[in-house]
């Protein structure tokens, strides 16, 4: 599939992810102690105790209709990974055949902008491919910095055309992504009911899908057109949009 990114792309998600894998949180094990060893740590079991964690998760699916040129679009959603364009220059960046880097634009998250760094592996399928998020970085302030290692994601965009329909005129092509967080609350935002920061957090992630999702679309399109037209470049064709 000559598919790639999301947010998808999508990708974002966001805070994204570590990996492919289903969401989960960190758990601390409990085991039977002496009483000497309860006495002696009390204040760990509080704060383990005592740790709020919030999930969120936003769906969608996006779909375009495609005007096949010379060369049918199921052929170019088969070409191999070493063939993907990077769609877009300014927000990602190739690491190797199978995986890529992306830069999120700044998302305002109550009082603070986070930039979410994702990395993501393209699986080829047959008629299309799955971009599934690796890992993610948030970049920020020093407290937007901190949750690096108290939160989880996990992404999974799946870009398919209709194979079986590969000699109509027009085709659909379609983009259907999940994204997953759950997060530890930070101190700061303790005071704030657990089910107003699920709300507000499933939302952003849910403009992020609704603004990205649609550029990552019409990006794909594009390199469609210039790759069906005898462009072998595979040069980006986007500015940042994505």
């Amino acid at each position: 599939s000559s598919c790639f990114s999301s947010v998808g792309w999508s990708s974002i998600s966001y805070p994204g992810s570590n990996t492919g894998k289903s969401l989960c949180f960190r758990h601390s094990s409990v085991g039977l102690a002496s009483s000497a060893e309860e006495t002696s740590r009390p204040s760990l079991r509080i704060s383990a105790n005592s740790v709020q964690k919030a999930r969120f998760v936003a769906r969608r699916k996006e779909s375009v209709s495609v005007r096949q040129l010379q060369r049918p679009l199921v052929e170019y959603m088969s070409l191999p990974a070493s063939q993907y364009s990077v769609l877009d220059a300014e927000r990602i960046e190739r690491v190797d055949e199978n995986t890529f880097r992306c830069y999120v634009y700044r998302i305002k998250f109550f009082s603070f902008e986070v930039c979410p760094v994702l990395l993501v592996r393209v699986e080829e399928q047959p008629d299309g491919c799955c971009i599934r998020l690796l890992s993610c970085k948030l970049e920020g302030s020093p407290i937007v910095a901190a949750q690096n290692d108290k939160f989880d994601a996990s992404m999974v965009n799946q870009i398919s055309c209709e194979s079986h329909k590969s000699n109509s005129l027009v085709q659909q092509l379609t983009s259907d992504t999940v994204i997953e967080v759950g997060i530890e609350v930070p101190s700061a935002f303790r005071p704030i009911p657990v089910q107003a920061i699920e709300s507000t957090g499933t939302q952003v992630l849910e403009q992020i899908l609704r603004i990205m999702l649609p550029r990552f679309m019409a990006q794909l399109v594009k390199d469609y057109q210039a790759w069906a037209s005898g462009d072998a470049s595979r040069q980006p064709l986007g500015t940042g949009q994505i």
